[in-house]
């Protein structure tokens, strides 16, 4: 370690301290991350939040806003300059126009700052006078948490666990086959590298589409500035018995902990190591609509990504991040309102079942973790229908492709996740007894009362979990 991670370790703490100890005092601050893999809707989810959170009357579970004790919340200057600003008002617009689109997806960090007046009321208001409570949002892409299990793993590791999940996956055939008449040994050519590294990114895009959920390394979905640099110009390889200095394997190796130490590091030093609370976006209902490979490889996701949050189990992780520890985790499964509300019991159940095995394992050292079915904006209405003689719950909504509104019946879920989760475990190509349905909605025109932000399914028993004891 060298003394700029000591250094940023040592002020971590200190800043922590700090907080602790002058909050009770006057203003304190809450840095809330949202996170969750490509189209889990963080983007949504953050503006209706935050819509939800200014005007207040969609949300009687946040216990502060049905007591009436937050007096106002406003928007700020965030604290880090250095950071883009989510784009809060834009995607709003967006989502409230009157032929309202969905905004564009995550691709890169961005920041926004919702402050809070607090003015306790009854016996508390003799006790302890107003109070601003600071939440800071940070939007980070789902496949950059991925990335942090890369951290403990060697070029050859991460090879060989990698090449071993891309049996059956969309295009792996096509970077396989270039794989096969790579030799890793020989001297090493940008050419190649660049051919390679290609192959497996569009393999990447690909699986993620597909609805697989580990497509590591992260920036290779979302690029950014660093796209075509070396340090994104590699892939996995199979090692060969010898590997010289010039060759392929070395090279690769040297790219792979250079995307570590000036990529991954810096990340979870500079931002990561700083959340207090954190909710984790999951499109349980796209995993189960790929298939039983799909909902294992969401599994497998899930406990890679739950290796962030239990950093005492790994000295090194626990150096990268300056010993700070997440208080809470959400993990939610999104699009809950495409299901008709009997289901959404089932739908929790199985997002527990998911992360499950790897929460068993974990040392949360006090960190309170929690799972719920949330829709951040509700795109749907109930309705029953008759169809062969027999009633059916489904949910009206518009279709996203062509405009037409349309009744839909994603099929049941099982009342026991086991019944999904074995034979994802087991390798199953597809679900035996039925199918389970997807369908895109677009976002419904809205009206919205003075008040009122948009609707949505239990964001608000959300934002209680998350942010609800420091309001």
């Amino acid at each position: 370690m060298d003394l700029s991670q000591i250094a940023d370790g040592l002020f971590r703490r200190l800043e922590t301290a700090t907080e602790t100890v002058t909050a009770p005092f006057g203003e304190s601050v809450v840095r809330l991350g949202v996170t969750g893999l490509s189209r889990a809707g963080k983007t949504v989810f953050i503006t209706s939040l935050v819509a939800n959170l200014m005007d207040r009357g969609r949300m009687p579970q946040l216990l502060s806003a049905a007591a009436g004790t937050i007096r106002t919340a406003f928007l700020q200057p965030q604290p880090d300059d250095t950071l883009p600003r989510f784009d809060y008002e834009a995607n709003l617009a967006r989502l409230t126009a009157k032929e309202p689109t969905w905004p564009s997806g995550t691709r890169r960090i961005s920041e926004l700052r919702l402050s809070f007046r607090i003015e306790p009321k009854g016996a508390l208001a003799g006790l302890r006078g107003a109070r601003t409570v600071h939440l800071d949002i940070v939007d980070y892409p789902g496949e950059w948490l991925l990335d942090l299990g890369l951290m403990e793993m060697s070029f050859e590791a991460w090879s060989e666990r990698t090449l071993q999940r891309l049996d059956h996956r969309p295009l792996a055939a096509d970077f396989l086959a270039r794989l096969s008449a790579t030799d890793a040994s020989a001297e090493f050519t940008e050419e190649a590298a660049q051919d390679l590294a290609k192959a497996y990114t569009d393999h990447l895009h690909a699986a993620r589409d597909a609805g697989y959920s580990d497509c590591s390394p992260g920036r290779f979905l979302l690029p950014g500035e660093m796209e075509g640099s070396p340090v994104l110009s590699f892939a996995p390889l199979r090692k060969p018995e010898k590997a010289g200095k010039a060759s392929l394997w070395h090279e690769f190796e040297r790219r792979f902990e250079s995307y570590k130490k000036k990529v991954v590091g810096p990340f979870f030093r500079e931002h990561f190591a700083r959340i207090d609370r954190q909710i984790v976006l999951v499109d349980v209902l796209g995993a189960i609509h790929a298939g039983p490979r799909a909902v294992e490889d969401l599994r497998q996701a899930m406990a890679d990504i739950l290796v962030a949050f239990r950093p005492g189990k790994s000295p090194f992780l626990a150096r990268l991040l300056g010993g700070k520890r997440i208080e809470r985790i959400l993990f939610a499964a999104t699009k809950a309102d495409h299901l008709h509300h009997s289901q959404h019991p089932r739908l929790t159940a199985i997002t527990e079942a998911l992360l499950r095995g790897a929460k068993d394992r974990a040392d949360f050292a006090g960190a309170e973790t929690a799972a719920m079915s949330i829709a951040a904006l509700r795109t749907t209405v109930e309705d029953t229908v008759t169809r062969e003689g027999e009633k059916l719950d489904v949910v009206r909504g518009r279709l996203l492709d062509s405009g037409r509104l349309a009744a839909f019946y994603a099929g049941e879920l099982p009342e026991d996740p086991a019944h999904l989760l074995t034979p994802a475990r087991e390798g199953a190509t597809a679900w035996l007894d039925t199918d389970y349905e997807i369908m895109q909605f677009a976002p419904a025109p809205l009206t919205l009362r003075p008040g009122d932000g948009p609707p949505h399914i239990r964001l608000d028993k959300a934002a209680q979990f998350l942010i609800g004891d420091k309001l």
